[in-house]
């Protein structure tokens, strides 16, 4: 009988061909632009005499320099605090009433789902920039409809964008964006819930109430902290909105975010090293907050 021997084939190559497009697509999308910023944190711009003419200026290498300003710096721990106030505001108040919206559209007694589901929806389908400017004409003192009303009634006038109402103002428009999708998230997470375990807890003598607190809202952990590590990190780089709404309050500063400080120092001053840096330390930030949530909800909340 005839000894046939395998022929060599080039089929474990295919996987990695086939794959060869996405990995280079991250790496020039995502890895390249961290190194290059990594790499432009280590340096720094040298200026001689008068700053005037050809070779006054020169990049040298600055080591971590540009990290110690970063986190010395008063102004930038500053936005740091008041991101942190805004989203002690926002996330709680906002993944609340996406859960409230959630558990009623899936109630059997619900009317109108297909249109609460689009109302609730569609402000986030609205760009952050034109959702801010639609507020802050309600929030300035002569066009809001609130103020007249409150003027027409000789009471006195609320300051939205006063120093302390500016974070619930800006909460707020966040809040009105955002329910929409945290709702959608969670709706879709409470369908996929077998139907069976409600029939037998209301067989049990269970209320509604009791049926949402004790069987959905604990099923629906993983869709909630999904959906409250989404909006953490969306907290965290909160920009478009507070540069959109500072021209009409003198509350907002340019450097009222740490993103902000990062475009000022880029772009109006001109110092890309210490902007890398910063963006650099708000990146490491970003992900350990983030990876620090997900331990404790795992610990805490029994997931795996």
């Amino acid at each position: 009988m005839r000894k046939t021997t395998a022929r060599p084939t080039t089929a474990g190559a295919a996987p990695y061909a086939f794959a060869a497009p996405a990995v280079v697509l991250f790496a020039l999308t995502f890895l390249l632009p961290i190194g290059y910023t990594v790499y432009l944190s280590l340096f720094r711009v040298e200026v001689k005499g008068l700053g005037l003419g050809k070779g006054s200026r020169s990049e040298v290498f600055a080591g971590l320099d540009n990290y110690v300003r970063a986190l010395t710096d008063a102004e930038l721990g500053a936005g740091v605090v008041r991101v942190l106030v805004y989203g002690g505001i926002l996330v709680p108040t906002m993944l609340g009433l996406a859960l409230v919206f959630a558990l009623l559209l899936d109630e059997e007694r619900a009317r109108a789902r297909g249109f609460a589901r689009i109302a609730i929806f569609l402000p986030y389908a609205i760009p952050g920039v034109i959702a801010t400017l639609l507020w802050g004409f309600l929030y300035l003192p002569a066009t809001s409809p609130l103020n007249q009303a409150l003027r027409g009634l000789s009471a006195p006038e609320v300051d939205f964008l006063s120093p302390t109402g500016i974070y619930f103002a800006l909460a707020n428009i966040a809040v009105w964006g955002g329910v929409g999708y945290n709702m959608v998230v969670l709706y879709t997470a409470l369908r996929a819930i077998p139907r069976e375990l409600y029939e037998a807890a209301r067989i049990d003598g269970c209320t509604p109430l009791q049926v949402a607190l004790r069987i959905k809202v604990p099923l629906l952990a993983p869709a909630l902290v999904l959906t409250g590590l989404f909006s953490v990190i969306a907290t965290l780089q909160v920009f478009a909105e507070p540069t959109t709404l500072a021209p009409l309050t003198n509350s907002l500063s340019r450097t009222w975010t740490p993103l902000m400080k990062v475009y000022q120092d880029a772009f109006a001053r001109g110092d890309v090293h210490s902007a890398a840096a910063t963006s650099v330390l708000i990146g490491l930030g970003t992900g350990v907050i983030s990876f620090g949530l997900l331990r404790v909800t795992r610990r805490f909340g029994g997931l795996r």
